[in-house]
């Protein structure tokens, strides 16, 4: 069990995160939100919330432009950068490894799929749409092209 004092300091960054997930949030700014070294604030970070903090952020991401695709009529374009990707392409790619479908796909999906989701608690919606990132992009995509080596330390940007 870690410390209660570090555990705030990394709800802290947590926080921070989700309040702004379209920003940019290298360890290095996230270390300096909590207070403490960029190695133990990775290692703490994932071991309080059961990921590293770049996934932690590429979810968020994910699931906000799911949200945006399903609930708006925005561009696309205008949707991977208000979710914080620098480019369309890489949004695009991104968004497929996870999700299993191009974002145009997944809004005509979403859009062709009628829902009554008035009577259902907003914490149910924002779970049920949460991607399961229980391994990294970059991993999937090696698991699918036959390879092995763990890339797990890249940053979303």
């Amino acid at each position: 069990m870690q410390d209660p004092e570090l555990l705030r300091r990394l709800l802290r960054a947590k926080d921070r995160m989700d309040a702004a997930s379209h920003e940019d949030w290298p360890v290095s700014r996230l270390a300096r939100v909590s207070g403490v070294s960029e190695a133990h604030f990775a290692r703490s970070f994932k071991e309080a919330f059961g990921v590293p903090p770049h996934r932690y952020l590429l979810t968020l991401r994910i699931e906000r432009a799911k949200a945006l695709l399903r609930d708006t009529d925005l561009p696309i374009t205008e949707i991977a950068f208000r979710t914080g990707w620098k480019s369309l392409g890489t949004f695009g790619r991104t968004f497929r490894d996870v999700a299993d479908e191009s974002p145009g796909d997944f809004r005509a999906r979403a859009k062709a799929t009628p829902h009554d989701l008035e009577s259902v608690p907003a914490c149910f919606l924002h779970a049920a749409h949460r991607p399961d990132l229980t391994i990294a992009v970059s991993e999937k995509r090696r698991n699918e092209a036959g390879g092995t080596k763990d890339l797990d330390n890249t940053e979303v940007t």
